[in-house]
C-alpha cells in the first residue's frame, strides 16, 4: 500500500500526533489542525466539501484523548468524547514537511512556466477540438498556464465564436466593454485599440483593480498590409530587467501608479486604480504585470523627487521588451482565436492603413483565472483518470 501507516502517536503532551509510514517518512500533525478538519459529519459537509465546525466551537488548546490505527486509518477520541477518523491516503497529502507542501501546492495551482523569447514556438490546437474533446481541451488550458498563450484554429469568420470558448471553460469576465468587443476602427473611439494606429506593448485593463487574467482574440477579417500582433513575455523580461539594473526593477515593483478609464460602452464608466506596474508576491516572485501607457493617468502620486527615476525605469523596461531577443511577432489570419495570459504577456499590434471600409476585425473576450484555473483542475482529473 502506497500509504500505508506503520505507527502513530501523540506526542507534546497529546498537541501533537506523529505518523511513522511503512515507505520510511515521517509526518507530524497539531492536534488543533485534526480537531479542526474532522470529516464526521456533524463537522463537515460532504456533499460541499466544506467545514461545519464554527471556529468559535475550537478549542485551540486541544489535546488528543485517545489514538488508535491501522494501516489505512487513525482514529482519535478527543476530551468531549468527539471522535473522528482520518484515511491514510488523506492526511500523506497533507504532511505539513516542506517537501510536501510543495508537492500539494504544486498540483493545486500548476506554477510551470516556461518562459521564452523571440524563438517562441507557437503552440497551436484546432479550434473546434478544444470545444468538443477534453484532452485538447486540457492541452489548450495547461500549456496556456505554462506557456502563457495559444493559438486554436479553424473558427468560424464570424462573430460569437469566443462566447462559445467561454462556455467550455465556464464562463467569461463581462467589463465596461461587453461580455465581447469589437476591435476594428471606430469613428471617435472610446479606446486606442479601435483605432488603426499602433499599440505598444501592454497588458489590457490595469485601471480595474482586478485585471482580466486571460483574454482571448479571434480574428474575423484581417487586413492585407499592416496589423501583424506582437508579443512579449513580461515575467521573462522583468528577469532580466532585474539583472540588468536591480534599482529599476526596484522601482518598479514598488511604486504605485494610477491608471484610469473614462467613457461609455457597456454602460458609462469612470474607472480608478493604483498598481504596481511589476507585481510581486511575498517571495518575491513577479505573479503580474499591470502596465498600459494609454490609461496610465496624467495623475501621478509621488512626491517630486520619485518622479524622474519612475520614467527612466520604465523607459529601460519597454525597451527590454521591444528588443528583438525578446518580442515575437505574427499575423492573424481569418478563423484564429489566440488566448493568452493577460497577467504575465505584453502584447502589442503594427498599425495599418484606414480604409472606407472596416479592413481588420477581431472580436475580443476576458476570462477570470480562477474560472480557467478551475476548468483545467477538472480537466486534468478527467484526462489523468482516464489514462
Amino acid at each position: 500500500m502506497h500509504c500505508a501507516i506503520l505507527k502513530a502517536e501523540a506526542l507534546d503532551g497529546a498537541h501533537l500526533m506523529q505518523i511513522f509510514w511503512q515507505d520510511g517518512a515521517e509526518s507530524l500533525y497539531p492536534a488543533v489542525w485534526l480537531r479542526d478538519n474532522c470529516q464526521c459529519s456533524d463537522c463537515y459537509l460532504h456533499s460541499a466539501k466544506a467545514r461545519k465546525l464554527l471556529l468559535e466551537a475550537l478549542d485551540v488548546n486541544i489535546r488528543i484523548d485517545d489514538l488508535t490505527f491501522d494501516q489505512k486509518k487513525v482514529y482519535i477520541t478527543w476530551p468531549n468524547d468527539h471522535y473522528s477518523e482520518f484515511e491514510a491516503n488523506w492526511l500523506k497529502k497533507r504532511c505539513f514537511s516542506q517537501q510536501a507542501r510543495a508537492r500539494l501546492q504544486g498540483e493545486l495551482f500548476l506554477p510551470e512556466c516556461q518562459y521564452w523569447g523571440s524563438e517562441l514556438q507557437l503552440p497551436t490546437l484546432n479550434f473546434e477540438d478544444v470545444l468538443n474533446d477534453d484532452d485538447h481541451a486540457y492541452k489548450w488550458l495547461s500549456s496556456l498556464k505554462k506557456v502563457g498563450i495559444v493559438r486554436l484554429t479553424g473558427a468560424a469568420d464570424k462573430r460569437g465564436e469566443i462566447i462559445k470558448l467561454g462556455k467550455r471553460i465556464g464562463f467569461l469576465y463581462l467589463t465596461f466593454y461587453g461580455h465581447t468587443w469589437q476591435v476594428q476602427d471606430k469613428i471617435d473611439a472610446n479606446n486606442v485599440a479601435y483605432t488603426t494606429g499602433k499599440l505598444s506593448f501592454h497588458t489590457d485593463y490595469p485601471a480595474l483593480h482586478h485585471p482580466p487574467g486571460v483574454q482571448l482574440l479571434h480574428c474575423i477579417k484581417q487586413t492585407v498590409t499592416g496589423g501583424d500582433s506582437e508579443i512579449v513575455d513580461g515575467f521573462n523580461v522583468c528577469q532580466k530587467l532585474k539583472e540588468k539594473n536591480p534599482q529599476a526593477f526596484h522601482v518598479l515593483s514598488s511604486t504605485f501608479v494610477d491608471f484610469t478609464d473614462i467613457g461609455v460602452d457597456y454602460c458609462d464608466f469612470s474607472v480608478q486604480s493604483k498598481h504596481k506596474i511589476i507585481e510581486l508576491d511575498d517571495k518575491g516572485q513577479v505573479v503580474r504585470i499591470n502596465f498600459n501607457n494609454a490609461t496610465r493617468d496624467t495623475v501621478f502620486d509621488v512626491p517630486i523627487e520619485r518622479v524622474q527615476p519612475f520614467y527612466s525605469a520604465l523607459k529601460e523596461f519597454v525597451d527590454l521588451m521591444n528588443s528583438k531577443e525578446y518580442k515575437y511577432t505574427f499575423k492573424m489570419n481569418p478563423g484564429d482565436v489566440i488566448t493568452f495570459d493577460n497577467w504575465r504577456l505584453l502584447h502589442g499590434r503594427r498599425s495599418y492603413e484606414a480604409g472606407t471600409e472596416i479592413s481588420r476585425h477581431l472580436e475580443g473576450a476576458y476570462a477570470d483565472w480562477d474560472v480557467v484555473m478551475s476548468r483545467l483542475r477538472i480537466l486534468r482529473q478527467r484526462v489523468t483518470n482516464g489514462n
